[in-house]
């Protein structure tokens, strides 16, 4: 069977060149007899791996030294936790509430300490990010925290918010390496990388060294603590070896195409030609403002929801794969991640408009 277009929020597309590459590599890592799924984490070639993947994520993204990089587990929903844990020293922390991610971190912050909304766009379906220019940044707070773009809603924060001096925390899970970034705005920035950048498994996590102390909650587990993580080399138990060994891949992909400036460039000309054909569509409709919108997640309607359960159907059958929207939101969304080929989007919006001649 030929490969379909997967159009999946995450678990995601990943480059075929990587997958290739790691499939020639499957029975025996570069002349070690064995995979690197069957091999130590203490190893002199596992070494190699997480030392280059660490150093090519380093020079994407020119992360200044005083900033650790760790490879950990749990997803980014422990981080919901992890954060909190760590950065609470006032006991206090300030969310920003654009998405249902950025609503579980902030219910799950309020079990460590006084946590305040301080903006949200629930109040129309998070379709929209709120202008964060002057908000009311708590004196004592911790952190600001944010998710940067909302994998369910396709919203993106186009500007940071203005912390007013505070700690910036970015969950960047859907739009990870998809466009440069300074790292320097943030405290830490992290992600799930099942998105963008590799298979389920691995969250990668940015963090200021001063941001990482021994100065954590009362309670807080071992595995919990950054520290343990940053003085270990992201060692300290066995990591998702895997994982890390495919994120490297891609990191070497990513740097072969250019970096993430190239990146940027590829992946607005996508956007561009999915939100196009939706401005023009008489049958489909995107569900986000303009100026908010992402260039990884693409939510739409027709505003008909058996209409839409045929077009997802249809489109499945046409090899046009998981563009069923989120449970909460219905309709559909089109992740048009990093290794999502143009070619791939545009036999999209091709297809969407036979659908639209054929059911309008």
């Amino acid at each position: 069977m030929s490969r379909v277009y997967n159009f999946s929020a995450g678990p995601a597309v990943l480059p075929e060149e990587v997958l290739r590459e790691a499939a020639d590599e499957m029975l025996d890592y570069r002349g070690t007899g064995m995979s690197v799924m069957e091999m130590s984490h203490r190893s002199k070639a596992f070494a190699g791996i997480i030392q280059e993947a660490e150093a090519d994520l380093r020079e994407l993204m020119h992360i200044p030294d005083n900033y650790k990089v760790l490879f950990l587990q749990g997803g980014a929903s422990q981080q919901f936790a992890m954060i909190p844990m760590n950065l609470m020293k006032n006991g206090v922390a300030d969310y920003i509430v654009t998405g249902q991610w950025a609503k579980k971190a902030y219910q799950e912050a309020q079990k460590y300490g006084k946590v305040n909304k301080i903006a949200s766009s629930e109040d129309k379906t998070f379709s929209y990010i709120p202008d964060c220019s002057d908000l009311p940044v708590s004196p004592d707070a911790d952190y600001v925290y944010i998710c940067e773009n909302n994998t369910i809603y396709g919203t993106k924060f186009k500007t940071l918010p203005n912390t007013k001096g505070k700690t910036l925390v970015a969950d960047v899970s859907s739009c990870f390496l998809s466009e440069p970034v300074d790292v320097t705005k943030y405290g830490v920035i992290y992600g799930g990388v099942q998105k963008n950048i590799g298979p389920a498994g691995v969250v990668i996590v940015i963090i200021r060294e001063d941001l990482i102390t021994d100065d954590v909650l009362p309670g807080t587990p071992t595995m919990l603590k950054y520290k343990t993580h940053a003085d270990a080399g992201s060692l300290y138990n066995t990591p998702p070896a895997y994982g890390i060994y495919i994120c490297g891949k891609v990191f070497k992909w990513l740097k072969a195409q250019g970096g993430l400036g190239a990146m940027k460039e590829r992946n607005e000309r996508k956007a561009a030609l999915l939100y196009d054909f939706l401005d023009q569509s008489r049958l489909f409709k995107g569900t986000v403002r303009r100026e908010d919108r992402s260039l990884m997640n693409v939510p739409f309607v027709t505003g008909d929801g058996e209409l839409d359960a045929k077009f997802v159907a249809e489109a499945k059958a046409a090899g046009l794969e998981s563009l069923k929207g989120h449970r909460t939101v219905g309709g559909m969304r089109a992740s048009i991640y990093n290794a999502m080929p143009y070619e791939g989007v545009q036999a999209l919006v091709d297809f969407m408009a036979q659908f639209e001649k054929e059911n309008l």
